[in-house]
């Protein structure tokens, strides 16, 4: 039988370099404990942060000094709970770290009401008085842009207290889904020798197999787990939604949409140009669904159909290692220099590749300014799996690129700007796959792999986002959010979205195994993202270095300018339709092409 390994059977090359960060969990112990006694040293500015600009400028790096220590302490203790859930010693190690992590923000939280005080003038005077100062000017702008929104010191100290209570809706749905869940073991088809564990990371490429009433199998089997913690699930995203529209209302915004895109200065009509967008052309999608029922031969396509690929089986097998050497040829066009810090990082442990038992499910990259990018993947050898890599590479470039050029205060950047820097990866990809590559059969399973993740990030992300503006709305207007009324809402958008497909009752629940739900009004961003990418890669290839130089530098800008500025220094204009327009052009483009092969 196939099962999934345990970590310790999984080869050390193949695990991320955590060791990089503190050689030991003593190490780890001891960097605590530094931190943690340092805490309270930015209490003593209390009252005192604008008193004249040399202590402010002291405060201002006391709390870099301390936050990038607390960053370290809270990524160490996170990856290593990332490595298996079960690990009781290690969710502690994440408890105390996000404690800590609560109590830092906690200790500088009068620092912005405090700022807020000022008038720009005065602090233009600061600057003046202070020219080290200078390079905290975006910051300085964005806090007094927030100023309408902040609360007193005492106010925001205790938001930030409640920082660690607030999560706790995701924190428990983790544990659920990931360490306490666990699915059946179905049995192949008579041609494959093993039966199966069903699991998060697997079920999508399960949902893959040939097999039709295989599928089916483990679509039911999966779905009736996820009916049984229906109780669990429904009131932990309820909490959540709740949550995010408390901490609006704290704020004085009249929706949390419009709290959760007032941070990165993103426009609410950006969002609903998306939404109105890609809702406005369902016919393209709808004709991706119709030839996937044509290419199977089936009278009526089901939801464990949704994923089948266009050319009926699994595709071809990528093997990890030749995974990385397409990615790596894929990226010329971004220069040699990104192609040789992607083989570095490749080399450098950056990467905990395979599935083990309690492993995280999923995909992220992660890390701090003090770091190396870490990479979480459960590899399947499979062409999916080879694009999920190139995504989270795109991630962890942006990061390198930004840490090189930015000070700490910018280094990060808005998920906004961070979904196109994973998708131009995947397009460039899959451009160079179906450019270079002789093999027939990976040609056809790369072209159907790109139209997949268009379904499933121009489409099926907007899809996430109008159930999650959906969802808040209801808590908004104080409706009762149960599971009933998740599935209602969700199975009305599924059936509009695959309008030619048959619906069941199962795909309702899909709501429940989406851990995005908790990230309070993140999925847009990967739709945004994708649509963005295109537009950014089409440029490269037409213009050459000069659009590439133009995109390295808007990613080295990291967080020192608002992302739409960031977007526009790559030569891309959110604020329009035109970029989403284009991604469902190029998306139909790649339709009339499977449709002739097929």
């Amino acid at each position: 039988m196939s099962q999934v390994p345990e970590r310790s059977e999984i080869d050390t090359a193949d695990k991320w370099d955590l060791a990089s960060i503190y050689p030991d969990d003593e190490a780890w112990e001891a960097a605590y404990e530094s931190v943690a006694d340092r805490v309270d040293d930015l209490r003593a500015y209390e009252g005192r942060a604008t008193e004249s600009p040399e202590t402010l400028l002291e405060l201002l790096e006391l709390r870099e000094e301390i936050l990038r220590d607390v960053a370290k302490v809270s990524s160490y203790a996170s990856l290593r709970s990332a490595e298996d859930t079960r690990n009781q010693e290690y969710q502690a190690l994440q408890a105390k770290a996000e404690s800590l992590s609560s109590s830092a923000q906690s200790a500088a939280s009068f620092l912005e009401p405090e700022l807020q005080r000022l008038e720009a003038d005065e602090v233009a005077s600061f600057i003046d008085a202070e020219p080290d100062l200078a390079a905290y000017e975006h910051y300085f702008d964005d806090v007094l842009r927030m100023k309408p929104h902040t609360r007193s010191a005492e106010v925001e100290e205790l938001l930030a207290e409640l920082g660690e209570v607030a999560g706790a809706s995701s924190d428990i749905y983790g544990m659920l889904s990931n360490a306490d869940m666990t699915f059946p073991t179905v049995d192949r088809p008579a041609d494959d020798a093993d039966a199966v564990e069903i699991t998060q990371g697997n079920f999508t490429k399960l949902q893959k197999h040939p097999d039709r009433a295989f599928r089916r199998e483990v679509y039911e089997q999966f779905y009736d787990e996820w009916a049984d913690v229906r109780n669990a699930v429904g009131t932990s995203l309820k909490n959540s939604v709740r949550k995010d529209v408390k901490y609006a209302r704290a704020r004085d915004y009249e929706t949390a949409r419009e709290a959760a895109l007032h941070g990165p200065k993103v426009p609410v009509e950006v969002y609903d140009n998306l939404v109105e967008t890609v809702r406005g052309n369902l016919d393209s999608l709808h004709r991706h669904t119709e030839l996937k029922r044509e290419a199977l031969g089936v009278d009526e396509l089901r939801m464990w159909d949704l994923y089948m690929s266009l050319t009926g089986d699994e595709g071809p097998e990528i093997p990890y290692e030749q995974a990385t050497e397409y990615i790596v040829d894929a990226l010329e066009p971004l220069g040699e220099a990104y192609q040789a810090r992607v083989r570095e990082g490749l080399e450098s442990r950056w990467v905990d590749v395979y599935e083990n038992r309690g492993k995280r499910s999923g995909a992220f990259s992660a890390g701090t300014y003090d770091t190396q990018p870490f990479i979480l993947l459960n590899y399947q050898d499979d062409i999916a799996s080879m694009f999920t890599l190139a995504h989270e590479l795109g991630h962890s470039l942006h990061s390198e690129l930004a840490k090189d050029e930015q000070p700490w205060q910018y280094a990060d950047y808005t998920i906004f700007v961070a979904e196109v820097a994973s998708t131009v990866n995947e397009t460039l990809l899959t451009q160079h796959l179906l450019e270079t590559v002789d093999d027939d059969e990976l040609r056809m399973h790369v072209l159907d792999e790109y139209l997949e993740r268009f379904r499933s990030t121009l489409y099926r992300q907007t899809m996430f986002a109008d159930f999650e503006l959906q969802i808040h709305e209801v808590a908004e207007a104080d409706g009762a959010l149960t599971p009933d009324r998740f599935d209602e809402l969700y199975r009305e958008l599924k059936a509009e979205f695959y309008e030619p497909a048959a619906l069941d009752d199962r795909i309702a629940r899909e709501w429940m195994r989406i851990p995005h739900f908790y990230y309070n009004y993140y999925v847009y961003q990967y739709a945004t993202g994708i649509s963005a990418a295109v537009a950014i890669v089409e440029r490269i290839l037409d213009e050459g270095e000069d659009a590439a130089a133009a995109y390295r530098e808007a990613l080295a800008l990291g967080g020192a300018e608002y992302p739409m500025d960031v977007l526009d220094t790559a030569g891309v204009d959110m604020t329009s339709p035109e970029p989403i327009e284009a991604a469902l052009s190029v998306y139909d483009d790649y339709l009339d092409q499977m449709a002739d092969l097929l």
